[in-house]
């Protein structure tokens, strides 16, 4: 019941993630880092990634290939929060989180989101 509850939720979290990058391009792409280039079309392939990913988890014949996927993705957005570090937080007038907010968005929230992806890869 708890892994069906948690799956259910992970399913919601990452469907849910990918509309808000269409939603809210706006608190996405200041922390997008400025090194990287087309943050417009890094911002969209994350949210379909996110949608396609969060869907695949609903079958059991793709659960295990979207838990991968949702790793890797979740492995390539380490860069930004490493950026959001590098800026004291504070990535635009919107979007300023305090500093160590932004550490536990590294440490250890997206090794608790991997870590959870990986549970459910079975």
């Amino acid at each position: 019941m708890l892994k069906k509850a948690s799956l259910l939720l992970l399913i919601v979290l990452y469907v849910s993630g990918g509309i808000n990058h269409f939603v809210h391009p706006e608190a996405y792409l200041p922390i997008i880092p400025n090194y990287l280039p087309f943050p417009i079309l890094i911002n969209i392939a994350s949210g379909v990634l996110e949608i396609i990913l969060g869907a695949m988890l609903v079958f059991s014949k793709t659960r295990a290939l979207a838990a991968y996927g949702i790793i890797i993705l979740l492995v390539l957005f380490i860069p930004a929060h490493i950026y959001m570090i590098q800026k004291g937080g504070c990535m635009s007038a919107a979007i300023c989180i305090p500093i160590w907010a932004a550490w536990i968005r590294l440490f250890p929230l997206q090794f608790l989101l991997i870590a959870w992806a990986w549970w459910h890869r079975k």
